[in-house]
């Protein structure tokens, strides 16, 4: 069983990147630059690298997926670094679970960024996969290509609204009846770094959250504006009062509304 990398890199140096993330697998690139071109290499691993001018995850994303190849795909960023038995424990763990299309792994982040850690293997409901970012996700090339899997454009590092893709990707796959199961084993860490899409807790960031709650919730995106509203306290100490939050995100409900009926995605 193969594994093939698929990362998303922004203005990097594809030689020096492949070393600091300790890539050992055959691998997909996609570096957001200022040209077009690709690249492809076969030494002890295949190295698939294109240079693409559209900014934006899910652009790259998408544009990795459309060049995957190989048994397993999984996910990454330009600032994970891998265990040097990465490539064996996520193959491992797929060999051992013929019944999951997509697992998603442990990746060490600080914590102030962390939002889940997988204590034991586990089959996922539609009420916990929000929690997981991209990087932890692989899954079988051929359900990843058969299921016509893909990334919204719309949110996310580079998009016009913040971030949420991997959530929607995740709903998505759900949906498409996709077997999804989460894993305790670690196989990577993340560097960490300044965010791409957050600059704190500003108007943006609430109305962004509202036109991603209308995507994810639809109709019932005002119930998750008031229990993020009344939830997220400690969020709320800062200039924007309660009540200002609950109406940009509100806003962003409505404008969320318009796009997903037009079609945008």
């Amino acid at each position: 069983m193969k594994l093939t990398l698929l990362v998303s890199a922004l203005n990097q140096n594809t030689d020096e990147l492949m070393l600091k993330m300790n890539i050992a697998s055959d691998v997909v690139i996609v570096n957001q630059c200022d040209e077009d071109r690709k690249e492809e290499f076969l030494d002890d691993y295949r190295v698939r690298i294109l240079y693409s001018k559209k900014r934006g995850v899910g652009e790259s994303r998408n544009l990795c997926i459309k060049n995957a190849f190989g048994d397993i795909c999984l996910f990454s960023d330009d600032d994970i670094v891998y265990e040097d038995s990465y490539v064996k424990k996520v193959v491992d763990e797929f060999e051992a679970h013929p019944e999951a299309d997509m697992i998603m792994f442990n990746v060490e982040v600080c914590e102030e960024r962390r939002t889940y850690v997988n204590d034991r293997f586990k089959k996922l409901s539609k009420m916990n996969i929000g929690r997981y970012p991209a990087y932890s996700i692989a899954v079988r090339t051929k359900v990843l290509k058969e299921k016509e899997l893909s990334f919204s454009t719309l949110f996310g590092g580079g998009a016009k609204y913040s971030n949420g893709e991997d959530s929607l990707f995740l709903r998505q796959a759900y949906e498409k009846g996709v077997k999804m199961y989460a894993s305790p084993v670690y196989i990577a860490k993340e560097v960490p770094r300044q965010s791409t899409w957050f600059s704190g807790y500003t108007e943006k960031f609430f109305f962004d959250r509202g036109v991603l709650f209308y995507y994810l919730y639809k109709s019932k995106a005002w119930i998750w504006n008031t229990r993020f509203v009344l939830t997220k306290k400690d969020m709320l100490k800062g200039e924007i009062k309660r009540l200002e939050a609950f109406k940009l995100i509100n806003s962003g409900i409505k404008e969320g509304k318009k796009l997903y009926k037009a079609g945008e995605y």
